[in-house]
Formats: C-alpha cells, structure tokens, sequence
C-alpha cells in the first residue's frame, strides 16, 4: 500500500510540475546556472530569474571565444583560470565539464527547458556493482530526452541565438570531425561511411619500394576488430585518388549558383512552415495576453478602490517583467522569419564567391578544402560497385537516355581499389571508362581526362 501511494504521490507530481512548466512557471527548474539569481516566489510575485551582471559577462566572454575566437573548450578553461574568474561558489577551478555544459544551456538564449532528461533502468554494469551481485531494482540513471519533448520557459536572455546557435553548430561539428591524433589531415577524414556495413572508412597506408600510399579502409573489413572475423568485403580505396575525384564534383557543384538559391529558399520555406515553430508562437501569444489580461485587471482593481498602491506597486513589474521576456521570444521567433532576405542577399552574392572558388580551387590547402567540402556534403558512402554523395544541397542528376536504368554499375576494374583481381586506375595500356559518382538525385560522370598522375 505505501508503494502504491508513493508511485501515486510521484505521478501527481509529475504532472504538477509539467503543468506549471507549460504555464511559464520557473518554479519548477531545479535551479539557476551560472549567470542568474533565483528569486523565490513571494506572496504577491512567482518566482523568476535575475541577471547577475559581472556573471553574465563571464557568460558572453565565454561565447565569444567559443564562436568567434575559435578557442577550444580546455583553452577556454586555461583563460578562465588564468584571469582568476571565480566560479559560482568561489572554492573551485573552472573544469571542461562547466563549459560545456554553459554552452549546451539553452536558458542562456532566454528560454530555459524543462524535462530535459529522463530517469531509465541502468543498463551498464560496471565492474564495483558487478562485485556486489549486480543491479538493484532501484539502480537507474538519467538520459537526455528528445528536443522537440524539451518546455520551453522564458528568462532573461544573456546572448543572442545567432550566437547560441553557431555554440550548438560548433559542437556538433567538433563531436563529429574532431582531429583527435591526426598528424596529417585528409580531405574525407570523417565523412566516409561503408554502404555495405555501416562502419566507418579510416585511413592507412603501405609503403612499395618508391614510396608511401593511402587507402581508406573499412573498419568492417578488418579479421582484428571482430570476434569471428571480418564482416564486410569491402576493399579499400586510394586516398590520393578519390580525394581528387570529390572535389572535382563538388567544384563542378559550385558552377550552378542557381541550385544553391532554391535551395536556400526552400529550407527557409521549411522553418517557416514547420509545426514546433508555429505552436510555439501559438503558446507565446496566449501567455503575452494572459499577462496583459492580468494588468489590466490590477489597473482595474486600483481604479476601483479595491487594490492599494503598494499593492499595485510590487505586483505590477513582475508581470510586466515576464511580458517582456515573452515579447522577446516571440521577436526572436519573427526574426527566424525575417532572415529570408539575408539569405537572398547571400545567394545574390554567392556567384561572385563561387567565381573566386573556382579561381583558386587548385590551390587551397587541404584544411581549407575540408571546411568548404562540409558546407555542401553530408556523408559519402561506399559500396562495392558505387559511391554516392549525400549532398546537404540536393542536385539533379544528367539526363536519362532511352532504355537506361536507374542506376549506374562501375566497370568490373573497379579503378580506386587495391588487391583486385583487374588493372589499376592508371594503367597505361587502355583507356578508362566514367567512374559513377551518385548526388541524392541521381548517379553524375566524371571521365577521366589525364593518362598519368
């Protein structure tokens, strides 16, 4: 019975709190995170978030280098504790972990989540839980819910969402293309996925008695890595080769400023009518009227004798504070819509840009190519007769001829690969056929056009 009324007692709870946080009511955080005060409810205001101004300034310093300097999170540490920045409690170093947490938090663009995280059975057993006999029925741990679950409340904002956002952008790109121990980086490094079996392509090298030579290899491919021997047939792939042949397409990509444009229009034609965004500004609007209602009805009661000026005094800013934290998330929503001819702007000029790509193509470093290659190419996979190009812009693919098929096979000497049973790509005894490189709409050609390397 006491199980039961505590699994009552939790659900109520739950709902309560859910309730409130869709309500707008801070009440229901934990706490405030670096850079706010938080102010408990009183008899004639809710409780809400105050700016702490020398912490705010930590706050934007701490962006500024993440986003515009371009420091890392340990140097971003090494600055804090060199100038001395005292932390929340005063007793502490800075650690990465604050960091990156201050960096993840959306409460520093001025909506604060709540349900971020979620209570699931644990599923490792670590080695101290193993020695006493296993997991208890109570042993759990917290996982980080779905975005789009997340309740959105509104604070008061310390930076801007273009900056948030290039925060969440760097973050994303660093936990995916971080160079960790590379010595010399490659064009592809990271972005190679085998078709066949999921793993992803790393690169290795075999020396011949004139010199040394990159593959790209599959992690699938290798008997050490699996119990019962490798899982993928897949061959590897001459580095020096098919870097050339990507950023050939990519260049030839960048020739059509025009794909680029609709493009540009169509994603923004995607945020404006996605659904998160338009319920949101759906909710926002109601609490803003909510909160007017409530002012008017203080002024009212004033009016009518019913209400002191003390009174009025001490519960009118607080509404008229947590309206204009609304109004400024719903401006923030406007603007994603406003955005749209910045972005026409930037497709305006893009062909003056484009024409300085192709200038100077031949000549930019590989860690330059990198950073362009990311803007426009998802992901490239590999397969055993094909490799297709997952396009962040989509393209279009050449026109089909009568009779031919949906798709294109590699001839059977398949050009980039080693220990075959055919000829190599450069062969000097016969001439080659197209290697099929596929967009996402379709398989494009690129012939070779030079005999040697």
């Amino acid at each position: 019975m006491a199980e039961y009324e505590r699994a009552q007692i939790a659900e109520r709870t739950r709902r309560g709190k859910r309730h409130r946080a869709k309500a707008g009511s801070i009440n229901v955080l934990a706490g405030a995170p670096y850079g706010f005060r938080y102010v408990k409810k009183s008899e004639t205001a809710g409780a809400y978030y105050e700016v702490i101004e020398h912490e705010a300034e930590t706050v934007r310093k701490v962006f500024e280098l993440y986003t515009g300097t371009g420091l890392s999170i340990g140097a971003i540490v090494r600055w804090l504790n060199d100038h001395e920045i005292p932390t929340r409690k005063r007793i502490s170093e800075w650690e990465r972990s604050t960091v990156w947490a201050m960096l993840r938090n959306p409460a520093y663009k001025g909506t604060a989540c709540f349900g971020k995280t979620e209570t699931v059975p644990r599923q490792r057993i670590t080695r101290p839980l193993r020695q006493r006999g296993g997991v208890s029925p109570r042993c759990s741990s917290n996982r980080e819910r779905p975005r789009e679950e997340w309740i959105e409340i509104a604070v008061p904002r310390i930076v801007s969402d273009e900056i948030f956002a290039l925060a969440e952008e760097r973050l994303a790109e660093n936990k995916r293309f971080s160079p960790r121990r590379t010595i010399e980086p490659t064009l592809l490094q990271s972005m190679l996925i085998c078709g066949e079996c999921g793993y992803a392509y790393y690169r290795t090298s075999t020396r011949t008695s004139k010199r040394k030579i990159y593959y790209y290899r599959c992690l699938g491919s290798d008997d050490y890595r699996h119990v019962n021997g490798r899982i993928c047939q897949n061959k590897p792939i001459r580095q020096d080769y098919l870097d050339r042949i990507i950023w050939e397409q990519v260049v030839r990509l960048f020739e059509d400023p025009e794909l680029i444009r609709q493009e540009i229009q169509r994603r923004l034609q995607e945020i404006h009518d996605s659904n998160p965004t338009k319920k949101r500004k759906v909710v926002l609007e109601q609490q803003i009227a909510r909160q007017q209602k409530g002012i008017e009805k203080l002024l009212d009661a004033y009016q009518e004798n019913l209400l002191e000026l003390d009174e009025l005094r001490s519960r009118l800013p607080d509404l008229r504070k947590r309206k204009k934290a609304l109004l400024s998330e719903l401006g923030t929503l406007e603007a994603t819509v406003a955005d749209q001819q910045k972005f026409l702007r930037l497709a305006d000029n893009m062909g003056d840009f484009l024409e300085r790509l192709r200038s100077t193509s031949n000549t930019l470093e590989v860690v330059e190519r990198q950073k362009i290659l990311r803007l426009v190419v998802k992901e490239i996979l590999v397969y055993k007769d094909t490799i297709k190009i997952k396009h962040s812009i989509p393209i279009t693919g050449p026109p089909r001829t009568p009779g031919s098929s949906g798709s294109e096979k590699m001839p059977k000497s398949y050009l980039l690969r080693s220990w075959g049973h055919h000829c190599s790509l450069w062969c000097p005894h016969h001439r080659f056929g197209p290697l099929a490189i596929f967009g996402d709409s379709g398989p494009q050609k690129f012939a070779d056009q030079s005999k040697d390397s």
